[in-house]
């Protein structure tokens, strides 16, 4: 075989082969994202009750679905569970990355420490800080106790933070538009960040340690303090990994199911239906006893519509300011 025909082969075998590796990868990928998003697509035309199709109904589905207040509601809580979760987490785990990424002694066991509750079963994470929460036997109250504060009923807790701030100092009435996340999402909160920080951390720490200290040294001979060393070099080169932290965090978080339901619910989403976010009444329209799986399947795919128009709003609006 001559030296032609060799590279003649070669050139027909490389595309190949690399075909061939993505093919277990692809039929994972069919089976188990891309045939489920196409039944649900499917699904939502159609009234399926008791696992059996019992008709056509187009879109009468999303007309009912818009029609509910209680998808609205839904919506607004899930909103006030992204706005408390997203902008907490970034803070938080990128003050920690940088903190653990100095050199100081038994920086292995704080970055342990930190990364702990996101390998750790959620139902266990879920069921201990519901005892935390607990507005009798719980261990938050019996600190506040200690310290001469009152006790807080946390996951029983219907009324909004401010509604609550608005009573505190005196005031008998506030409009309830006003009223906030209730005190029983806002600890739901705090256990989501306390779960989702360590992750973040990992990623902050991987993009601070690939940055060349050649910029750091430049910055200092420059006479640089820390401060603007952070905001001039470190916050600039980290940018394309708080983008992906961003995105990641507010996809996950528009998605939360598993300690709503075992922290507080069910049977209707916390109390009155305070913690009652958008995945939550999916599965209770779903799910639930005579549900229908192609409400339920509606649901999910505005649910999709709501997620990929924010992705994208966010890519127009951030990645511009991302240096690469």
């Amino acid at each position: 075989m001559t030296w032609l025909e060799n590279l003649r082969r070669k050139k027909f075998m490389d595309p190949l082969t690399a075909v061939l590796y993505l093919v277990p990868a692809g039929i994972v990928v069919v089976i188990f994202r891309m045939v489920p998003i196409a039944s649900a697509f499917i699904l939502s035309f159609f009234d399926v009750k008791m696992g059996r199709i019992r008709g056509f109904v187009g879109l009468a589905q999303y007309i009912k679905l818009f029609q509910d207040p209680t998808f609205f509601s839904s919506l607004g809580t899930t909103g006030y569970y992204v706005a408390g979760v997203v902008p907490a987490s970034l803070f938080l785990s990128l003050l920690a990355a940088v903190l653990l990424n100095q050199k100081i002694r038994a920086l292995g066991f704080y970055r342990t420490v930190f990364f702990l509750p996101v390998v750790t079963s959620l139902v266990a994470i879920s069921m201990v800080w519901k005892w935390i929460f607990h507005p009798r036997l719980g261990l938050l109250n019996y600190i506040f106790e200690v310290l001469g504060g009152n006790a807080m009923l946390w996951l029983e807790e219907p009324r909004g933070i401010f509604e609550m701030m608005a009573s505190g100092l005196g005031w008998s009435w506030w409009p309830a538009a006003l009223s906030g996340p209730s005190l029983a999402l806002i600890a739901v909160i705090i256990v989501a960040i306390w779960r989702g920080i360590g992750y973040n951390i990992v990623i902050f720490l991987a993009g601070l340690q690939n940055i060349p200290d050649q910029y750091y040294e430049a910055a200092r001979i420059d006479g640089a303090n820390p401060r603007g060393v952070f905001w001039r070099v470190t916050w600039p080169l980290l940018s394309p990994t708080t983008f992906y932290v961003l995105l990641s965090t507010t996809i996950t978080s528009f998605q939360v199911f598993t300690q709503i339901y075992l922290m507080t619910g069910p049977p209707v989403g916390g109390p009155m239906g305070t913690t009652k976010v958008i995945v939550y009444y999916l599965f209770e329209k779903g799910f639930d006893a005579g549900g229908n799986m192609g409400y339920a399947s509606a649901v999910a795919l505005i649910l999709f519509l709501i997620i990929l128009s924010l992705t994208l709003m966010q890519r127009r609006l951030v990645e511009s300011r991302v240096y690469y």
